[in-house]
């Protein structure tokens, strides 16, 4: 397994194509705005480091043997699934952001079952394939960004129907060695701190989109690949001088981006699925699975962070004791564990596939979803309500160094008595930062649209409620002859 400083010295390496701001960054490692988003990933393996947390960020590999990251891991069991969530957690309370590696290891244990049934039917050879390509990820340790997003164009139209082509990553040639691929994947996690991509479709596919049916690996540096880094909330925060009180985590973050792919060569050994349309559903189905799952325990480690900020806020501002303070911090509690609970439920609820390793309790895992797309808009509004509006008035952190108007900072944002006004605004700051700036990307909009949007969720709940079963259920109780309905 790599260090954290290993995984720095790797992504210094590496050639990356990445713009910002209109400008190319030659060296996206250093770069301010960048920067915060590497630590959060160099976190992962900074704590599989550490002997503490052994249990939770490493596990032994079911194809070598060895002792891996846990990231890059092929669940073997439920108790594997249980893990991944309490990890999660515990890295969502140690970045308080986005740490960008569950991407690429959902996609791994979606892929994995996949080609396995893909090969069974078909008699291809993907599932060797892909085998052989995480016995390379798990032997370098990489970070992987697991790409399934399109840009999508017009929503109405399928992929084949879109008046630009390449708004669906596509196959544009085949060739003898490999295939060729343009397009684009659109909010793209961690992409600049990943050592490569890792392709699935997008959505269910039919014959006329054969060519959008396609799942490959390739290097994140690799000729014909751009790199666009997102825009977020307050980010040119991070440029300011000696920017520290104003950016309220100024230790990690998160990112997205734009990756193009233009025309771009893949061997066929990294190829994992050509144009087999009637999989790509599959494939898709059970990526968004595990990604559900996944919100049960970053999110809730974000909001412990949170939780615990907004308990310091009402210190600092005198009021830890006041009913309605206490009552609020209750009920952040109260939905932080909803969704945490949900997380464990469907992982402890999992199964085995016929690849092998465990896949979730799809039913739960989309209900667990459904609640992040609401829980963390009213732990962030609670949050809000007790830091108070001082929150978003605050004057900057160069006005509180400033000679001048420095000391009247000092006198007019003073708290409880014997706390200290700067502390005050640090955690007001962080405050601020999950729910308004730039790890609000990472935990308040990202609850939205990440993993599918709400209606996704609910497309899939209707799918797995079994609601015949239910009447069944309902008739057997109630003693209803059906023979007698018309």
């Amino acid at each position: 397994m790599m260090t954290s400083k290993q995984y720095e010295d790797s992504l210094r390496k590496m050639n990356l194509n990445v713009y910002f701001m209109g400008e190319k960054i030659d060296n996206p490692v250093d770069h301010p705005m960048i920067r915060p988003s590497m630590n959060s990933v160099a976190m992962t393996y900074k704590l599989a480091e550490e002997p503490e947390y052994q249990e939770l960020m490493t596990a032994t590999s079911n194809l070598t043997g060895k002792k891996i990251n846990r990231f890059c891991h092929l669940h073997q069991g439920t108790d594997d699934l249980v893990k991944k969530v309490k990890m999660q957690r515990l890295l969502g309370q140690k970045t308080a952001a986005c740490f960008q590696r569950c991407v690429g290891m959902d996609a791994f244990n979606a892929i994995f079952s996949t080609t396995y049934e893909m090969d069974q039917a078909l008699g291809t050879e993907y599932h060797k394939r892909f085998t052989d390509y995480m016995k390379f990820v798990q032997d370098n340790d990489l970070v992987i960004d697991g790409a399934m997003t399109d840009p999508k164009g017009d929503r109405g139209l399928a992929p084949s129907q879109q008046e630009d082509p390449d708004l669906y990553v596509h196959i544009v040639e085949v060739r003898e060695d490999g295939i060729v691929v343009s397009g684009a994947k659109a909010h793209q996690t961690g992409a600049v701190n990943s050592h490569e991509h890792l392709i699935m479709p997008t959505i269910a596919m039919r014959e006329a989109d054969a060519d959008y049916a396609v799942s490959f690996a390739i290097p994140s540096d690799a000729e014909g690949i751009t790199m666009i880094y997102g825009r977020q909330s307050c980010d040119t925060r991070k440029m300011e001088p000696g920017a520290d009180i104003d950016l309220g985590n100024s230790q990690f973050g998160g990112h997205e981006a734009l990756v193009v792919f233009d025309r771009v060569f893949i061997p066929h050994e990294r190829v994992f699925m050509c144009k087999e349309y009637d999989y790509a559903g599959m494939m898709v189905e059970r990526f968004a699975g595990y990604h559900r799952q996944s919100y049960g325990g970053c999110k809730v480690g974000v909001g412990d962070v949170l939780i615990g900020a907004a308990a310091l806020a009402a210190d600092y501002n005198g009021v830890p004791k006041a009913s309605h303070i206490k009552d609020k911090l209750i009920e952040m509690i109260h939905l932080n564990e909803t969704l945490f609970a949900c997380g464990i439920a469907c992982s402890a609820e999992g199964s085995q596939m016929p690849a092998g390793n465990y896949m979730i309790n799809l039913l739960l895992a989309n209900v667990c979803k459904q609640n992040v797309t609401r829980l963390p808009y009213e732990i962030a509004r609670l949050a809000e309500d007790i830091a108070g509006g001082i929150m978003v008035t605050m004057p900057s952190e160069q006005d509180l160094k400033n000679e001048e108007v420095g000391p009247l900072v000092r006198k007019y944002l003073v708290g409880a008595k014997g706390k200290d006004v700067v502390n005050r605004m640090r955690v007001l700051r962080l405050i601020e930062n999950i729910t308004l700036g730039t790890a609000a990307v990472g935990y308040r909009t990202e609850s939205m649209h990440g993993a599918g949007s709400p209606q996704a969720q609910r497309i899939m709940i209707a799918r797995q409620g079994d609601l015949e079963s239910k009447k069944e259920f309902a008739r057997n109780i109630a003693k209803i002859d059906t023979s007698l309905d018309k």
